[in-house]
């Protein structure tokens, strides 16, 4: 799978950052502080895990979808040391996504799921 890479800038057009990679060090920027310009989804995901390629296409589709107003940032679990995000979140199984709004976990779910209920699960945090 390719993703673009993020530069780490969150410009308000969305315009191919709507979706990007990070890790361990770049989270808190990313994620943390972005969070609190717009909704950030967090999947921490596996290269080996099933469930997380069948959830990515799912993913990637409703995202763009919400006009920059939703990022995804994408955590692949077994690179570098992005396992402490896990851990650090207490994710128990993958893939785990989490929404971040405002600084803080505000939601979570696990496992694949079909569109219309990540879009359902964004709806609720808007």
């Amino acid at each position: 799978m390719t993703l673009q890479h993020h530069d780490h800038r969150h410009d308000q057009a969305c315009e191919g950052q709507c979706i990007f990679d990070t890790d361990l060090h770049h989270f808190e920027k990313d994620v943390i502080e972005a969070s609190r310009e717009h909704l950030v989804l967090v999947d921490l995901w596996a290269d080996w895990c099933g469930p997380c390629h069948f959830l990515t296409p799912v993913l990637t589709r409703v995202v763009p979808g919400y006009q920059g107003k939703v990022r995804l940032a994408k955590v692949e679990v077994d690179e570098d040391e992005n396992m402490k995000l896990a851990g650090r979140y207490g994710a128990r199984g993958f893939p785990t996504v989490l929404l971040f709004k405002d600084g803080e976990e505000r939601a979570r779910f696990h496992g694949a799921k079909p569109e219309h209920f990540v879009r359902e699960f964004i709806d609720q945090h808007l």
